[in-house]
C-alpha cells in the first residue's frame, strides 16, 4: 500500500536565511514535507517588501515573490530563547549573511544539526568577507563572457533574472538532503561563486588544460538563435551537425551541407545567417515551428511572463497553479513524483504568525543512507542527465554510464577534435568533466539481445536515470512499469525536455531551447536587440533539480521500501528558476524586461571597459560594478573621487540613481577606462563595494579563493593527460575531502567487469562484442 507521507515529513528546518537562495532552498525542503520555521527579525525578511517591477507592496501585505517562496512555511519573530528552542528541536538550519548567529558556532553548539551556510564565496578563505551580488558573481565565474554570448560590438551581457541565486538555492537543498540522509551533524558550506561556475560555464579549466585552447575566443550571436518572424519572435537552434544539415534542407539550401566537415557548422551558420533570418522573417512563428518540429530541429516560442501561462503545452500539463494565499499564478514543483508524495503548497505565513507555537520536539534520527552502497544506471547523455548522476558519483555511488558504440554520449563529439586524431572520442573535456568516478558500459539496446542484458543489469540497480525523448524508452518497452516489473523498488528518474505528456512532449530539447521556453532567454540581452540565449543554465539546472527529486525518492524508499518515478522535465526546472517573471505579471500585470547589465535592485550596476588589453589582443576587458546599498554608493563616490555625486540629492537613493543611470554610467566608464581591472577591483573591494573582473572562464583556477577551498582537483586521464576538474560547490565538514577518485571512463572500459558480474561467461561476452552489441570504439 502506498504511503502518502511526504519524504521529509518528520524534518524540522530552522530557516535563518534572507534572500532568494536561502528561501528557494527551504521551499524545496518544504515541498518535500519538511516543517520549515522561518526565524525573522521584527521588521521581517526584506523579501516581504520586494518586487522586481517596483510594484507597491501595501502595509501589512507581502510581495508576491515572498508569497511563492514561503509557501507552507511558518514564521516566528526570533527572540533568543525561542531561537535556542528552535535550534534544539530542528534537524536542519539554513543560514545566510544577515543572521546575528554564526553558522560555525551553531554547528558547535548544536552538533546534531545539518547547518547549511549560503555565502558568496564560502565561510573560509581570503575572499570570505568580500561584498558581492549576483551580478559580480556571474562576472567572477566567467559566465558573462565565457560562452561567447552576445553582440561582439557591444558589452557582453549577464544572464538576467538572478538565475544564480536560484540555482545556488537548489544546490543548497540537494547538499542539505544528502548530508541529512547520510546521518546529519554536519556543516555544509556552500559557495555561490562555485555554484555559478557549475551553472554558467562548461568545464572551461578542464577544456583549457586538456586541449590547450579556450572554449571560445570571441563573442558572437548564436545562429539562428532568437529571430524575428512575421508575427513575433521565434527561437531555432542547432546543437549538432545533423540538426544544422536539416536546417539547411528546411530553408531550401541543401548546397550548404558539408558532411565531410561537420566541425565547421558554427562558422557556416554565422556566414549564412542573413539568408536564414530572411527566410524566418517571411513566415509566421506557427509555420516555422511546425516545419522545424517536422525536421526535428530544436525550436521554441520565446516565453516571457506575459505569454507563459497561455502556452498550450503548459495549459495541458497544469504547469501553473494559483498561489494558495494571494491567488496569483506560480509554477508547480520542478519535478513530479509517482506516487505523489510532495506536499501541496500551503499559504505563506504572515510575519510572526507562529511565534506563540512551540517548536516540534526533535525525533531520534534514523540510520543514515549510504551512497557508497547505491548502484545507479546512468542512461543519459550530453550535460543535463550526466550532471545529475555525476553528483551521486562524487558522493560515492557506483554509477554505470550506458552508451552504445553506434551512439556514444554526445559530449564525446563536441570538443572539436577531428577524427584523424587517435582515440579522438576520449579527448572531450566536457565528457571528462561530467563523468569522473563513473564506469562505462556499451550496449546496443536496439537489439533484443542488448535489451535482455539491460534488463539483467536493471535488476541489480537501485536507480535508473535517463534523458531520452519520451518516445525512445516507450518504443523499447522500457518505461517505468516495465522497469518496475524487473526491479519493484527501483527509482526511475526520467528527464524529458518538456515532460512525459502534452503537445510538446516529443520536441527536441537542448539547453538553449529550454531557456527560450521558460523566460530565461527573454531577460538576457540588451533592451534594443532581440534577447540572446544564455546557452548554459538550461542543462545544469535540469540536472540539479533532477538530483533534488531523486534524493526525495531515495528518502521515500529508505523509509517505506517503495520505488518511485521522478519526472524531472527540464522546462519545469527552468520555469521555477524564472518564476519571478510569471509571478510579477500575474500578481501586478508587470512584464519584466531585459535591461542589458542593469538590474532592478542595485544602482548603478553595469559592465565598464577597462584599460587592459584582453588575452587575445583585443579590448574586451571589463569589470562588473553593482552598488546594492546607499552606504555602498557613498563609498563608491569617495573611491572614485566624485564628491559631487555624494552630495547630489538626486543620487542619494536607489530610485534616484536608477533615474540618472546613464550619467553615472558615463562617469564610471571614464574612471574605469583609465585603469586596469586589477586596480579597479583592489580600490573598490577595499571600499566595500561589490565588484568583479569579467573573467575568461578558463582562468577560474587562478582565483585564490578557489585555490584555498580546493575547488579544482587534478586527475590524470589515460588518453588526454592531466587536468584539473571542478567539484561540487559545497564543502562538507564530514568529507570526503577529495571528490574525484578516478577519471572519466574510456568507452566500454568496464564491459568485462560489469557483464561478468551479471553472470555472463567469457564466451557470451565475446559473442556480444563480435556481434557489435558491445565495443570499445565508436562504430564506423
Amino acid at each position: 500500500m502506498t504511503s502518502a507521507r511526504p519524504p521529509l515529513g518528520d524534518w524540522v528546518v530552522a530557516d535563518l536565511s534572507t534572500g532568494i537562495a536561502g528561501a528557494y532552498c527551504t521551499k524545496l525542503l518544504a515541498d518535500g514535507g519538511a516543517q520549515v520555521v522561518k526565524a525573522e527579525a521584527p521588521e521581517g525578511d526584506p523579501l516581504r517588501r520586494w518586487s522586481a517591477s517596483g510594484a507597491t507592496i501595501r502595509p501589512g501585505r507581502d510581495g508576491a515573490l515572498f508569497s511563492f517562496l514561503a509557501c507552507s512555511k511558518e514564521s516566528v519573530v526570533a527572540e533568543p530563547d525561542l531561537l535556542r528552542e528552535l535550534l534544539e528541536s530542528a534537524d536542519v538550519a539554513v543560514w545566510s549573511p544577515g543572521s546575528p548567529l554564526d553558522p560555525r558556532e551553531i554547528h558547535r553548539t548544536y552538533p546534531h544539526l545539518v547547518v547549511t551556510s549560503i555565502t558568496p564565496f564560502g565561510l573560509e578563505g581570503p575572499w570570505r568577507d568580500r561584498p558581492a551580488t549576483e551580478f559580480t558573481l556571474q562576472a567572477w565565474s566567467g559566465g558573462i563572457i565565457g560562452l561567447g554570448r552576445g553582440d561582439p560590438e557591444r558589452a557582453p551581457v549577464f544572464v538576467g533574472g538572478q538565475a544564480g541565486d536560484w540555482t545556488s538555492g537548489a544546490y543548497a537543498a540537494a547538499a542539505t538532503m544528502a548530508s541529512r540522509m547520510r546521518g546529519g551533524g554536519e556543516l555544509v558550506d556552500l559557495s555561490m561563486l562555485e555554484a555559478h561556475i557549475m551553472t554558467f560555464t562548461y568545464h572551461p579549466v578542464t577544456f583549457w588544460e586538456m586541449l590547450g585552447r579556450p572554449w571560445q575566443q570571441a563573442r558572437r550571436l548564436n545562429m539562428p538563435g532568437v529571430a524575428a518572424a512575421k508575427d513575433g519572435l521565434v527561437a531555432l537552434g542547432c546543437a549538432t551537425a545533423q540538426q544544422f544539415f536539416d536546417l539547411c534542407a528546411m530553408v531550401g539550401h541543401p548546397e550548404w551541407i558539408d558532411e565531410k566537415n561537420p566541425f565547421s557548422i558554427v562558422a557556416r551558420a554565422t556566414e549564412v545567417a542573413p539568408v536564414i533570418q530572411e527566410w524566418i522573417a517571411a513566415r509566421t512563428t506557427a509555420e516555422i515551428r511546425e516545419l522545424a518540429t517536422a525536421f526535428r530541429i530544436p525550436n521554441s516560442p520565446v516565453v516571457n511572463g506575459a505569454n507563459a501561462t497561455g502556452m498550450d503545452h503548459f495549459d495541458a500539463r497544469g504547469t501553473f497553479r494559483r498561489n494558495p494565499r494571494d491567488g496569483f499564478l506560480q509554477p508547480g514543483p520542478p519535478y513530479r513524483l509517482t506516487p505523489d508524495v510532495l506536499r501541496p503548497p500551503g499559504p505563506a505565513p504572515r510575519l510572526g504568525e507562529h511565534t506563540a507555537k512551540r517548536p516540534t520536539p526533535r525525533r531520534t534520527a534514523e540510520p543514515g543512507l549510504s551512497f557508497s552502497g547505491l548502484r545507479v544506471l546512468d542512461m543519459t547523455a550530453f550535460w543535463a542527465g550526466p550532471s545529475c548522476t555525476h553528483a551521486l558519483a562524487m558522493l560515492g555511488a557506483e554509477v554505470i554510464h550506458l552508451e552504445a558504440t553506434a551512439r556514444p554520449d554526445g559530449t564525446r563529439l563536441i570538443a572539436g577534435v577531428p577524427p584523424s586524431v587517435e582515440q579522438w572520442w576520449e579527448r572531450s573535456p566536457i565528457f571528462a568533466g561530467l563523468n569522473t568516478n563513473k564506469k562505462s558500459l556499451t550496449l546496443d539496446i536496439r537489439t533484443e539481445r542488448g535489451r535482455e542484458v539491460l534488463r539483467r543489469l536493471i535488476e541489480t540497480c537501485d536507480v535508473v536515470v535517463e534523458n531520452y525523448t519520451p518516445r525512445v524508452l516507450d518504443q523499447l518497452g522500457l518505461d517505468y512499469e516495465a522497469i518496475r516489473a524487473v526491479r519493484p523498488d527501483a527509482i526511475v528518474v526520467r528527464m524529458p525536455g518538456f515532460g512525459l505528456d502534452g503537445p510538446w512532449r516529443d520536441n527536441a530539447a537542448f539547453a538553449f531551447v529550454i531557456e527560450d521556453a521558460s523566460g530565461l532567454t527573454w531577460l538576457t540581452g540588451h533592451p534594443d536587440q532581440n534577447p540572446v540565449e544564455p546557452y548554459s543554465i538550461g542543462d545544469p539546472n535540469a540536472g540539479l533539480h533532477a538530483l533534488n527529486g531523486l534524493l526525495l525518492a531515495l528518502e521515500h524508499r529508505h523509509r517505506t521500501g517503495e520505488g518511485m518515478l521522478v519526472e524531472a522535465a527540464m522546462v519545469d526546472a527552468a520555469l521555477n528558476v524564472a518564476a519571478e517573471q510569471i509571478i510579477e505579471y500575474s500578481a501586478y500585470g508587470a512584464l519584466l524586461e531585459r535591461a542589458g547589465n542593469r538590474g532592478p535592485a542595485a544602482a548603478p550596476q553595469n559592465l565598464y571597459r577597462t584599460a587592459d588589453t584582453d588575452e587575445f589582443g583585443g579590448n574586451d576587458s571589463w569589470v562588473a560594478i553593482s552598488v546594492a546599498t546607499d552606504e555602498q554608493w557613498q563609498a563608491l563616490c569617495e573611491a572614485v573621487g566624485r564628491s559631487d555625486w555624494a552630495t547630489d540629492p538626486d543620487l542619494a537613493t536607489a530610485e534616484g540613481r536608477h533615474a540618472h543611470h546613464d550619467a553615472v554610467d558615463e562617469g564610471l566608464a571614464d574612471w574605469c577606462g583609465e585603469r586596469g581591472a586589477d586596480e579597479i577591483v583592489d580600490v573598490l573591494w577595499a571600499a566595500g563595494i561589490p565588484v568583479g573582473k569579467v573573467l575568461q572562464p578558463h582562468r577560474q583556477a587562478e582565483l585564490e579563493q578557489l585555490r584555498f577551498r580546493g575547488f579544482f582537483e587534478e586527475l590524470e586521464h589515460p588518453v588526454s593527460g592531466t587536468a584539473r576538474y571542478g567539484t561540487l560547490p559545497v564543502r562538507l565538514s564530514r568529507g570526503p575531502e577529495r571528490r574525484h577518485v578516478r577519471p572519466a571512463p574510456l568507452l566500454g572500459e568496464h564491459n568485462q567487469e560489469l557483464l561478468a558480474g551479471l553472470g555472463l561467461t567469457e564466451r557470451e561476452i565475446a559473442a556480444l562484442e563480435s556481434d557489435g552489441i558491445i565495443g570499445r570504439a565508436p562504430a564506423r
